[in-house]
């Protein structure tokens, strides 16, 4: 995958934030749907808005990454904070499906990271 900064990215790194980011992205809408079923619905708010802004964007970076876009780098910078964010949201609630999200975005967070840096 060309990075836009003229070096390559290793196709098995690349492949493993791909499988990351669609993994985080379903397990964002698994907790968003299952925060919608919470009977403090408001109370899960913040949760919900992390789950939905997280989801979209992994879609979003696995989409530019499969398509070798040359932005692809730069997206998986915005990916990861996203992630993290979403991480540390989730992480705040006891509800397994929280916990569960919190890991899969840290694990996106951390593939993000390593895709954004390679070179």
């Amino acid at each position: 995958m060309p990075t836009g900064r003229g070096g390559t990215v290793n196709q098995m790194n690349f492949q493993e934030c791909i499988d990351a980011c669609e993994a985080c992205a379903a397990a964002c809408d698994r907790c968003a749907a299952a925060c919608l079923r919470e009977e403090d619905v408001k109370m899960m708010a913040g949760c919900i808005a992390h789950d939905i802004d997280c989801s979209q964007l992994c879609r979003l970076a696995a989409g530019f990454m499969a398509r070798s876009s040359p932005f692809a780098r730069e997206l998986c910078r915005l990916c990861a904070e996203v992630c993290a964010a979403c991480a540390q949201e989730c992480g705040q609630h006891d509800a397994q499906h929280c916990k569960e999200c919190a890991a899969a975005c840290r694990r996106c967070a951390d593939a993000c990271r390593a895709m954004a840096g390679a070179a």
